[in-house]
This record gives structure tokens, sequence and C-alpha cells, in this order.
């Protein structure tokens, strides 16, 4: 049965807990880039050896369980349509004089066009063989990592697949290249999820606080740089 056919599911506590402490952490690390960025807290407030690399876990993590999301979806195609739309809204916001910060490929537009990518292409990935695929997605994420790091690609656009371009910039920047293959990596584990191929706990297991923010990590996503930005603005007027 296809994702665009799987009837509504009950949801899996699990895996919104761990979606809404994704969040979190990803709304505590923008608010430490706000306070070094506009209030002049010290620069390893922000960034330094720990927090580069949980930067990355967490939102690994985030894009990791959109992909297993993607096995729930009645439409993939559709739902990252609309969640494409809203980063292409927040890129014309950010690029305002009054914000500065300008967000041109973000984790919004990568995780919309994953999306659309993987539900015009899941009849391609659902081939390959189940105990296979995961080595091969790491590969083709290692291998597209190198590939950015290796090989110098001076192109309009190319910064979508990871390839910056002098002069670019984005505020938040999450290219195809690794990150659409931690992305397909997610839809994998997805099937064994959505199979009930997991133990019985997995599906059953109850955990407060979390989950209320994994169900609504779209919505805290978009709103919490806005408030973020606000609070900031405040201060400085305080100040």
């Amino acid at each position: 049965m296809s994702a665009e056919q799987r009837p509504d599911r009950k949801r899996i506590d699990i895996i919104d807990a761990a979606r809404g402490f994704s969040v979190i952490l990803m709304v505590i690390h923008h608010a430490l880039f706000d306070a070094v960025a506009f209030l002049g807290a010290p620069s390893w407030f922000f960034s330094n050896p720990v927090f580069d690399i949980l930067h990355y876990i967490f939102a690994g993590l985030f894009i990791f369980l959109s992909g297993v999301s993607s096995r729930f979806s009645r439409s993939n195609v559709h739902r990252g349509v609309k969640v494409f739309a809203l980063a292409m809204v927040l890129t014309i916001v950010t690029s305002q004089p009054f914000v500065g910060e300008p967000i041109q490929f973000g984790v919004l537009h990568l995780l919309g066009f994953c999306m659309i990518f993987y539900g015009m292409t899941q009849h391609i990935w659902d081939r390959l063989p189940k105990a296979a695929a995961p080595f091969i997605y790491i590969a083709l994420l290692v291998g597209s990592a190198l590939a950015v790091d290796l090989i110098r690609i001076d192109a309009p656009y190319f910064w979508i697949f990871g390839w910056q371009q002098p002069g670019f910039y984005s505020a938040d920047y999450f290219p195809l290249f690794p990150w659409l293959f931690v992305f397909l990596l997610g839809t994998w584990a997805g099937f064994y999820i959505v199979e009930n191929k997991l133990p019985k706990w997995f599906y059953e297991k109850r955990i407060a606080v979390f989950p209320a923010v994994g169900k609504r990590a779209l919505l805290i996503y978009v709103l919490h740089q806005p408030i973020l930005y606000g609070i900031v603005m405040l201060i400085l007027y305080i100040r």
C-alpha cells in the first residue's frame, strides 16, 4: 500500500516526542544566535565545538523524522508544496531590510523539496532491497558530502545542492547534499514503523510534554523566530 493510499493511523508518542525535543533544541539554538547577533553576547555563546556538533545532530534528527512521517502521509507532494510555499514566504520576509538575515534555503525549503521529491519518486526507492537500503543511503550521504567539499562548482543556484557561490548567504542553510539522504534514510525506517514491525512498546509508550510540541512542530518553527526577534527588539528598546 502506498503512502498516498494509506489510511489515517494513531499517532506514535515516541516519534512526536523526538520531534518535539529536536524542535525545542532548535528554538534554543536560534535564541542563542539572536543573543549573539543582536544583544552582544560573546560569540562562544552560540558557536563552540559542543554546540556546533549538537546543531547537526538535532537538525539531522528533525530531518530524519520528517522522512519517517512521509510514510504516514496521504500525499507527500501536496504536503511538500505547502511546506515549500511557506518556506518561500519566509525567504521574502527575512530578505527585507528590517530583518537583514535572509533565509535562502533553510530547513523548511529542504523538507518541502524532499517531500515533493519523495512523493514523485517513492516507487523507485521502494524497489531497493530493504536490507541494503540504509547502506545505500549512507553511502550517498557520505559521497555527496565529500563531493561538495572536494569538487568546486561555480554555477548559479548550485547552492541548492551545497556548492556556494561568492557572496551567497543564508541565515539558515540546509542544502540537498547531504541532507536529502538523511530524509530518505528516515523513509526507510518509516517503512518498518508503519508496518508495525517494531516492538509493541514503541507504539504504546506514553510520554509527557514533548509529544504536544512535536505535533505542532511546523507552527512552532514558523512562529518562534518572529517571537524571539520581537523579544530582542523589546530588550534593545528597554536598553
